[in-house]
């Protein structure tokens, strides 16, 4: 298992606006090169319970998705609004450069806001393999569920996508630092910046928790940079072996 360099982009993202959001990733992430992307929740239009007008029908984020990890050679992952089978889902898509792909159904839907209502939620617990590390796939407001992020000695690291407003901040960067602590395991968590078009404004948010709680990623010009580093993980868990005693009841 080697290190995994990972940039996540936060930026405001233009509501409902697909081509212009994309056009502005493709211009960003033009001059790195790590080993994955991560774009934030709904990063094609932004957190809009609008599911019949914005949502994907013929895999259209996907397929740009695709066309980016294989022209940056770099893992790509974010969430949009898709359309299946008659039901609409906040997909978080994880896209490996050959073109292979996983994806996860957010399941907690945002009732406060009427997800609910918009969307279907998931029934699959997603953990993705790349590169050696085992990374579980969660969207914002999953973050609230601590059972269901339980690291059953399963996963090495846990992505987290959001738009997760201003006036809740504090409750998203205290429970980011948490589930890292609890599960043992890096927690990076992306949120968008700027005002949503529900005049809800995201501040600067995003962050990597390593397993006992530090922060250990830095930003600069849109980018939330981190790299996991296997070995010091490993150290970690061996020194601290808290997963061992954890409740040994499964729901997943």
């Amino acid at each position: 298992m080697d290190n995994l360099k990972i940039a996540c982009l936060n930026f405001d993202i233009l509501w409902k606006d697909k081509n212009k959001n994309l056009i502005f990733i493709e211009e960003k992430v033009k001059n790195i090169s790590v080993d994955l992307i991560v774009l934030p929740e709904m990063f094609p239009t932004g957190f809009c319970m609008e599911a019949t007008e914005i949502a994907d029908r013929n895999e259209e984020t996907l397929h740009w998705m695709k066309g980016l990890a294989s022209s940056k050679k770099s893992a790509v992952c974010g969430s949009a609004s898709v359309f299946e089978n008659g039901n609409f889902y906040n997909r978080f898509y994880f896209v490996k450069p050959d073109g292979t792909f996983e994806y996860y159904d957010k399941r907690h839907l945002f009732t406060y806001s009427g997800e609910d209502h918009s969307y279907s939620k998931g029934k699959e617990r997603v953990i993705v393999e790349y590169k050696g590390w085992r990374i579980l796939l969660q969207v914002c407001y999953d973050l609230r569920f601590p059972v269901f992020s339980r690291n059953n000695d399963d996963y090495d690291a846990v992505i987290y996508v959001a738009n997760w407003p201003e006036t809740r901040i504090d409750a998203w960067t205290t429970l980011l630092k948490a589930r890292a602590i609890e599960n043992q395991s890096y927690v990076f968590g992306l949120n968008r910046i700027g005002t949503d078009g529900n005049n809800l404004n995201y501040p600067e948010s995003s962050y990597c928790f390593f397993a006992d709680g530090s922060i250990i990623s830095e930003t600069e010009n849109h980018f939330v940079s981190a790299e996991f580093n296997s070995d010091e993980l490993k150290k970690y868990r061996g020194r601290f072996q808290f997963l061992d005693d954890r409740d040994s009841f499964e729901i997943f």
